[in-house]
């Protein structure tokens, strides 16, 4: 293996709000069009002219939307995250058909030796059944082998990769070698329904009526997207967390 392609291990994952055009002002028109008809999109942005009576109807209003389940004017909005995470996270985040996506391809560049390995606060060990799993911190020894097995494997792979890429190989061929825990990229992007949808699915809180058993890894992605939202539209994002964190 080459020195500028040594192994890298992480624990950790990336999400950045790459652009967003997500206000709860967004929410607001799309639900008064219903009522009033047309109107202007910035008047209605206009929070600084906005009196306390103003923001208390606005926050009524989304509570309103969210607690009957009036969906649609959650969809006039946009965020784009950039996610880097290991390819069994992307797997999982595929599952939810309701976003776009655009992931880095093994078929025209080479992939960086990059690759996850959990840390010691990860629990590793499963009891319960499907669909009500709780999972358990493991031992010190078990923590110890999971480490180094997966680097021991992520590296033997890496350099079968680098073998087949040197003999001449296609790139879209010698992928096949590496393992799950190599890093990806991609570009996601949602409305706020669909992010709600998601983080009912993909977090597990208290307060939640949705019960939901996600993977640890996915969740930590989960958990800096949700962290996003909560900043550029807080009225609808507590009123999400009011009504137990069901998705209109």
């Amino acid at each position: 293996m080459s020195e500028n392609s040594a192994p890298q291990f992480h624990s950790d994952v990336t999400v950045e709000l790459v652009r967003a055009s997500a206000e709860d002002a967004d929410v607001i028109f799309a639900a008064r069009v219903s009522t009033q008809g047309e109107q202007s999109l910035e008047a209605d942005k206009m929070e600084g002219t906005k009196t306390e009576q103003d923001q208390k109807r606005d926050r009524g209003l989304i509570n309103y939307l969210m607690r009957d389940r009036h969906g649609s004017p959650f969809e006039h909005n946009s965020m784009t995250f950039y996610v880097q995470a290991p390819i069994f996270v992307f797997r999982e985040f595929m599952r939810h058909r309701i976003a776009s996506y655009n992931e880095e391809s093994g078929r025209y560049r080479e992939l960086n030796p990059v690759f996850y390995v959990p840390n010691s606060s990860r629990n590793l060990i499963q009891t319960g059944k499907p669909g009500a799993y709780e999972f358990h911190p493991g031992t010190a020894e078990q923590t110890a082998l999971v480490d180094q097995q997966t680097r021991d494997v992520s590296m033997h792979a890496y350099e079968a990769y680098q073998r087949m890429l040197e003999a001449g190989i296609a790139r879209e061929v010698a992928r096949i070698v590496l393992p799950l825990t190599i890093y990806s990229s991609m570009y996601v992007t949602m409305n706020a329904r669909s992010l709600m949808n998601f983080l009912s699915l993909r977090t597990k809180r208290e307060g939640s009526h949705f019960p939901s058993f996600p993977q640890r890894e996915i969740e930590m992605c989960a958990e800096k997207m949700e962290d996003h939202f909560a900043r550029l539209m807080p009225l609808t994002y507590e009123a999400f967390n009011l009504n137990g964190r069901i998705a209109p």
